[in-house]
């Protein structure tokens, strides 16, 4: 995995996804369909993208020493 490709998914996992999970939140405060599967699914990915960057992380770690 290349150093953007790394650096864009830690991004994504540690930014983007929980503010779009902090905006569905408020929508499900505002009562707007289907919020709680729009909720579960952000996590899902955020979870998926935090073991994936983990994965990376350890690979690159073993790669240089």
């Amino acid at each position: 995995m290349s150093n953007k490709t790394y650096d864009t998914l830690k991004a994504i996992s540690l930014i983007a996804v929980p503010v779009l999970a902090f905006v569905a939140s408020l929508c499900n405060i505002w009562q707007v369909p289907h919020t709680d599967e729009i909720v579960a699914t952000l996590t899902a990915i955020d979870t998926l993208l935090g073991a994936v960057v983990v994965a990376a992380a350890k690979a690159y770690g073993k790669k240089e020493g």
